[in-house]
């Protein structure tokens, strides 16, 4: 415990964040290759899918995934002054977030029939009643996520990264762990009823009952724990002078459901309207087309937000713009060219990922379109997980939720009276675009009151990456096709195959061309592994 206590620096706390990130995105593949082998798309999947609706809406109401961002400020500058208060002030916003999250998870779960009719309208009655019933199961798990994130905005507070680091390893953990078992402990309390016919008449519920113990375990038991380790003072109490600012900061973030929050929502509620098997896809190609997202911007936007909070508050304009220009640069550095390979390289992609058991070859086909759509958007998701901090760390969230919130509405019609009788792929298509424009307009704000420092030459530092990376691409894409129109191999053999040439093919032309025409683009991943640049490259 004493190792998950121990407080570490910037530097080892993007490392460990950036490990962590890594591994939680391995076990959510290796999540959804369970459930897509097991299930397919459609059916139970998109069931499953969609029941998170309602619970990641609460999450988002009640601003849990922003907590350390609302309450780190406020409750870092009570520590230096009053630390007694401090945990005052603590205790109080642990309390309302306990109620605040038994009030509307009970809600969800007294009306969840009337609900599931209301986030996926386009299923049938029957399947809105299992629908209702995952939710019931998955609710509770919202309680553990937002009084847990008390616990790691605590853990945040004093660089305390490891915990935070493992939760999200515990939560998948869980759902994989139960979502595999629990036909089995149903088979063998049966009397030896096979295991696909447990599966059969379990469904998916293992893994609903795996998201609320991942929750309790991962995200609440573990945070407490080494918060008591290190001095946790909670009590009962509802009333704080703080409270009131801590409502004016989280006020906009829970009233302004953003583009960027509900996106993946908005996939759920209106794929439900497609036809059958459109959610799943849906939810599959994100998952795909997020991960160079989160292993290059998840990590360094967290880590780095209490420092960015410590540079504004010595008022060192200079050295906070030229933080976020690096966020900025080294972020696009790599996710420009992982995301033109990624697209190049769909089909061998996913079917390495998911193509096996009841996800055949023409979920395979029907998915990789998708993928390729979510991909081109995936800069500006970047862009926005720094800036975003950014605005919070200037105490400015106001700005984000009403341009999200007015960028929602506008977008709300489009979705139902243009994408939704397309298709999928018009659903992916809008998706990237209202993520691209709110970004556009966030960047626009930022600059007209801050002025454009922070993303000084990055628009031409992008125009290169992406020209360097397009050739790459293009003999990715045509190795991979390739490949996988050619082999009479295994599937799987067959996909990582097509996989290993095309980012053969891709590296081949990229990192040359890279070399000559965006030389200090990749200078901070050469300077991490101890290359020195020559002096003709300096």
């Amino acid at each position: 415990m004493a190792l998950l206590s121990a407080q570490q620096k910037m530097g080892a706390a993007a490392l460990i964040l950036a490990i962590s990130t890594v591994l939680s995105r391995l076990m959510g593949l290796i999540r959804d290759k369970v459930i897509s082998w097991q299930f397919g798309a459609g059916g139970e999947a998109d069931m499953y899918f969609a029941a998170f609706v309602v619970p990641d809406m609460i999450n988002h109401l009640l601003v849990g995934g922003f907590m350390s961002i609302t309450i780190i400020p406020l409750l870092a500058r009570r520590f230096q002054e009053d630390t007694e208060d401090a945990w005052s002030f603590f205790s109080c916003v642990f309390c309302w977030m306990l109620t605040a999250s038994l009030l509307l998870t009970g809600t969800g779960m007294l009306f969840a029939e009337k609900l599931a009719a209301v986030v996926a309208p386009g299923f049938s009655g029957q399947q809105q009643l299992r629908l209702a019933f995952f939710m019931r199961i998955i609710l509770p798990a919202q309680v553990f996520f937002l009084c847990g994130a008390c616990m790691t905005a605590l853990l945040y507070l004093r660089r305390q990264f490891r915990v935070p680091a493992l939760s999200p390893l515990i939560y998948n953990g869980g759902i994989i762990l139960f979502g595999v078992l629990t036909p089995l402990v149903i088979a063998l309390w049966r009397g030896g009823e096979s295991y696909e016919a447990a599966l059969a008449r379990t469904g998916m519920m293992g893994y609903c009952v795996g998201v609320t113990i991942g929750a309790a375990v991962g995200a609440f038991l573990l945070p407490v724990l080494v918060a008591r380790e290190g001095g946790l003072h909670l009590h009962v109490r509802f009333r704080h002078p703080l409270m009131g600012k801590f409502i004016l900061i989280a006020l906009p973030l829970m009233l302004g459901q953003t583009v960027i929050m509900l996106d993946e929502q908005f996939m759920r509620v209106f794929g439900s309207m497609v036809g059958d098997g459109a959610v799943s896809l849906l939810n599959y190609a994100r998952r795909i087309a997020q991960v160079p997202v989160g292993l290059v911007g998840q990590a360094a936007a967290v880590a780095s937000y209490p420092f960015l909070v410590e540079l504004l508050t010595r008022g060192d304009k200079e050295a906070f713009d030229k933080t976020l220009r690096t966020a900025f640069t080294n972020g696009l550095s790599l996710l420009i060219p992982c995301s033109v390979w990624m697209a190049a390289a769909a089909w061998p992609i996913l079917g390495f990922l998911f193509q096996g058991g009841r996800f055949g070859p023409e979920e395979t086909l029907a998915c990789t379109p998708l993928v390729q759509i979510m991909l081109t958007a995936t800069p500006f998701w970047l862009v926005y997980m720094v800036l975003v901090r950014a605005y919070y760390a200037a105490s400015d969230s106001l700005t984000p939720a009403v341009t999200g919130t007015a960028m929602t509405l506008l977008f709300l019609p489009i979705y139902f009276f243009w994408a939704v009788p397309l298709g999928s792929w018009a659903i992916a298509a809008l998706s990237g675009i209202s993520v691209v424009l709110y970004v556009l307009w966030l960047m626009k704000i930022w600059a007209h009151r801050h002025g454009s420092d922070s993303w000084r030459g990055l628009s031409k530092l992008a125009f290169r990456l992406i020209l360097c990376a397009i050739p790459g691409g293009a003999a990715a894409w045509l190795a991979g096709n390739m490949c996988m129109r050619g082999l009479s191999l295994q599937p799987f053999v067959t996909a990582t195959t097509a996989l290993c040439m095309s980012g053969f093919c891709f590296a081949a032309l990229f990192l040359p061309l890279c070399h000559f025409f965006a030389p200090n683009a990749l200078d901070f991943l050469w300077k991490h592994f101890g290359r020195k640049r020559s002096p003709a490259e300096k």
